[in-house]
């Protein structure tokens, strides 16, 4: 099969996935592409197929020639992760150690917190009055307030480890990227140190307390879950509230029936677009065959979620934007034994933010026309710079 697109695709319009995309999908489930580096890979676009081989142990992160594998970019998150031949034993015990902290009874006790942090925040835009930056407010804040607290780290050294976090995701300089990735190792193994001396009721200080677990796996593990922790939700507060926003029927139906707050936090997760890079990046195992396709071990196989989340076999109509659709379906925190732990935390924050703003604020409307908005063409997370309200 011969290259049928160049990475990343041209994306203009926040609320849409990039049309390149849209028109690959049209002519199959599997295309064959070429990532921003140069190398050749795999591009699947059907929520089937990417459903499935979200859960197909033949595909992982990691590669038995790391130096020689396909890349999709040059920061750390593009590269090849973990040990091949350990690979699956070693997600499975980091999987064990990290989900008692983000089970269904922590997740419901941090609920009224979230949302006294909302109420908090949102009283100070109401007191700003508008017109307000509703990025800069409530998406970018909320987020580090809560893993911060979660976690155990210091709310005061939001601006450093913001600005580490945003180099480490940086798209177009591998050297910034790599080091900000360092800064927030440096900054972790403080941490962990500081917890081993005077401990909290945090995932910090109760990871520390694990026998057998090196201060370094530590670091890493809590600087991972930082990032993830606050960058993807920031993308998702500001993309769902402008999609509500621009849908205003939609907007309504959840200002009249607040209670639908959780279908609307569904389909808000199925219909944002974050990125254009294609997709999960994983390597082929062993040779595989994806709808006649032929896949060599080796390869590199991107697995297209947002894409998957404006299937038309999977969501009629999908890119109208829809809170009474069943969209639990969604790819947008994986699938299978990958599956996002931090996704019940996502879920939460969105519905707090979603709920408050509707009931605080029925009259938002954007400040500016939506193709005047300043995007994070740079970031791997991609997302707004910015969201200017009215009310």
């Amino acid at each position: 099969m011969t290259v049928t697109a160049q990475l990343p695709f041209e994306q203009w319009d926040p609320l849409r996935i990039a049309p390149g995309l849209r028109e690959l999908q049209s002519q199959g489930p599997v295309h064959r592409v070429r990532t921003a580096l140069g190398d050749e890979a795999w591009l699947v676009t059907s929520h089937a197929r990417v459903q499935q081989l979200l859960a197909d142990d033949r595909l992982g992160r990691s590669h038995p020639t790391p130096e020689t594998a396909a890349r999709t970019g040059e920061t750390l998150f593009d590269a090849v992760l973990g040990d091949f031949a350990t690979e699956a034993a070693d997600h499975a015990r980091i999987r064990s150690l990290l989900q008692p902290h983000f089970s269904p009874k922590r997740m419901r006790a941090l609920r009224p917190r979230v949302e006294a942090l909302t109420t908090r925040l949102l009283d100070e835009l109401a007191e700003h009055g508008p017109p307000a930056d509703l990025h800069a407010g409530v998406a970018v804040p909320l987020p580090i307030l809560v893993i911060c607290e979660l976690l155990g780290v210091p709310y005061d050294d939001r601006e450093r480890f913001r600005a580490w976090t945003a180099d480490a995701a940086n798209l177009s300089d591998r050297a910034r990227s790599e080091r900000g990735v360092r800064h927030l190792f440096d900054y972790g193994r403080e941490l962990v140190a500081r917890k081993r001396v005077e401990p909290g009721d945090d995932v910090i200080s109760r990871l520390s307390a694990v026998e057998g677990v090196p201060d370094e796996e530590i670091a890493g593990l809590s600087m991972a879950l930082l990032f993830a922790g606050h960058e993807t939700t920031v993308v998702h507060i500001g993309l769902g509230t402008l999609l509500l926003l621009t849908n205003p029927a939609q907007w309504q139906a959840l200002v009249d029936d607040p209670a639908r707050v959780d279908t609307a936090v569904e389909e808000i997760l199925r219909a944002s677009t974050k990125g254009s890079g294609g997709g999960i990046p994983r390597y082929a195992r062993e040779d595989l065959d994806i709808d006649g396709v032929a896949v060599r071990a080796g390869e590199l196989v991107l697995l297209g979620n947002s894409a998957a989340n404006h299937d038309p076999a999977a969501f009629p109509d999908p890119h109208q934007l829809d809170i009474a659709r069943a969209a639990g379906a969604h790819v947008t925190f994986g699938y299978g034994a990958r599956y996002c732990l931090g996704a019940p935390l996502a879920r939460i924050e969105l519905r707090a933010v979603l709920t408050q703003l509707v009931t605080r604020f029925p009259t938002l409307r954007p400040a500016v026309a939506p193709d005047r908005l300043r995007l994070r063409q740079d970031a791997l997370t991609g997302g707004l710079a910015e969201l200017p309200v009215r009310w």
